[in-house]
C-alpha cells in the first residue's frame, strides 16, 4: 500500500502542475478547474456544497468562485432553498473552456501516457484509488473527531 501512496503524492503534484501550465493563458486555477468541472457536471449549486464534494475548505472554494466570476465563467443565482446561500451556476462561456479543457485533457490522456497499461489495469487501479481515497477521507474524519 505504502508503494501506491509513494506514487500517488507525486502524481497528484505533478498534475497540478500540468493544469497550471496549460491553462494559466486561460486564467484557470487548478482550483477553479475543479469548480468549473463540478459545477459543470452536477449543475448550480452553493459553495459549502462544491467545497465538500471537492475535499476542500469552503473560504479555498470561493475565492475560486469569485475568480471565476469575475471571468464571466460562473454566475450567482438565487438559492430557493436558502436565503442567504446563493446558487453557483457555469455560464456558456463556463461551459465552453469546460469542453475544451476536458476535450484536450482526453486527448492528452487517451494516447500519450501509460500506454503500455491495459484496459482492465486500467480498470482495476481505479478500483484501488477509489477504495484508497475513500479510507484515507474516513481516517481524516476519524482524527478530525478525535474517535
Amino acid at each position: 500500500m505504502l508503494e501506491v501512496l509513494d506514487q500517488v503524492r507525486p502524481l497528484v503534484l505533478n498534475s497540478a502542475r500540468a493544469v497550471e501550465l496549460m491553462w494559466r493563458p486561460e486564467g484557470v486555477s487548478v482550483g477553479m478547474r475543479a469548480v468549473l468541472g463540478i459545477v459543470a457536471d452536477v449543475g448550480p449549486m452553493p459553495v459549502p456544497a462544491i467545497a465538500e464534494r471537492l475535499d476542500l475548505a469552503r473560504q479555498g472554494v470561493q475565492r475560486h468562485v469569485n475568480d471565476l466570476c469575475a471571468l464571466s465563467l460562473v454566475q450567482t443565482r438565487p438559492n430557493p432553498g436558502h436565503q442567504r446561500s446563493v446558487l453557483i451556476a457555469i455560464t456558456e462561456p463556463g461551459r465552453d473552456l469546460c469542453d475544451r479543457i476536458r476535450r484536450h485533457e482526453l486527448a492528452q490522456l487517451g494516447d500519450r501516457m501509460a500506454v503500455e497499461r491495459t484496459d482492465e489495469q486500467l480498470q482495476t487501479a481505479a478500483m484501488v484509488l477509489t477504495a484508497l481515497n475513500r479510507d484515507v477521507r474516513n481516517r481524516v474524519q476519524t482524527l478530525r473527531t478525535g474517535q
